[in-house]
């Protein structure tokens, strides 16, 4: 293996056997004058394939206990989630990390105004965020706060997803965000977000949001049952109306009498829930 540029004394870039680019982690790997033929493989401690160059500056100010215990957590996320994951995420996730530790210590703990949405439409992501957090505790000696489980989940998200889709994961959590405002806000009750019907609502909601953003819709074949569900269900309909009216002002988003039907579906659930 040669050692073509260094990092820091324990991080370098290196060429494997087959000439492709590869970030070595290794006691003292990076003080030799480059570039260097490593004879000794029994060094190197850790490989990344595929790193972004734009990251190879951040690598260098990295804690490398920091960056171990997260490529043990990318690892065993890319197990449980069955996906293969952003290969940054190690040095996203650590960068993350350590400048938690640094917020944490001059008394800032931020938690995120989406945490409910996470944990309810990914929870295998945050068990996994969990485990994450028990690691670095084990492994770095790091005691993170449960606020933390959040934000090193949403690290795991972005990863699952192709350049970009961050953007629309926040979109979708903000949208839903507001959806939920409006629904207290037009039933008069508080949402229950730890319940069963609401985690239905919201995924119900995660799936339109995403058809009307790519601009699919289902369907109209039960329009037909509008005018009777307007009639029968009054309050429920005001409030799907107030969501799509919120959809077109906001985001451009139409939604057809079919989703209305379905909307107000989910919510009559979410009243007899409340009311039960």
């Amino acid at each position: 293996m040669k050692i073509i540029k260094k990092i820091n004394t324990s991080a370098a870039l290196a060429l494997d056997a087959s000439g492709h680019e590869v970030v070595v982690l290794g006691k003292g790997i990076g003080f030799p004058p480059t570039p260097y033929e490593l004879t000794d493989l029994s060094k190197v401690e850790r490989t990344f394939y595929d790193v972004d160059p734009r990251y190879l500056s951040m690598i260098a100010e990295l804690s490398q206990p920091i960056v171990m215990a997260c490529a043990d957590i990318a690892d065993q996320a890319e197990i449980e989630l069955g996906n293969q994951l952003n290969p940054n995420l190690p040095f996203t996730l650590a960068d993350h990390v350590q400048f938690a530790v640094e917020r944490l210590k001059s008394g800032v703990d931020l938690t995120m105004p989406i945490a409910y949405d996470i944990r309810h439409l990914y929870p295998k992501e945050t068990e996994l965020a969990k485990q994450a957090r028990e690691l670095l505790a084990r492994e770095a000696g790091l005691k993170l706060p449960d606020s933390e489980v959040v934000n090193i989940a949403l690290h795991l998200i972005n990863a699952e997803a192709e350049a970009g889709d961050m953007h629309s994961m926040m979109m979708t959590l903000k949208a839903l965000s507001d959806v939920d405002g409006i629904v207290e806000k037009q039933l008069a009750i508080p949402l229950n977000k730890e319940s069963f019907s609401y985690s239905r609502f919201s995924m119900h909601l995660r799936y339109l949001i995403q058809r009307l953003a790519s601009g699919r819709q289902v369907e109209e074949r039960i329009s037909g049952m509008l005018a009777q569900m307007r009639r029968d269900y009054p309050q429920a309909y005001q409030c799907a109306r107030a969501i799509a009216d919120y959809f077109r002002a906001a985001w451009n988003w139409q939604c057809n009498d079919e989703e209305i039907v379905y909307l107000m579906l989910h919510i009559t659930r979410l009243q007899e829930k409340n009311e039960a």
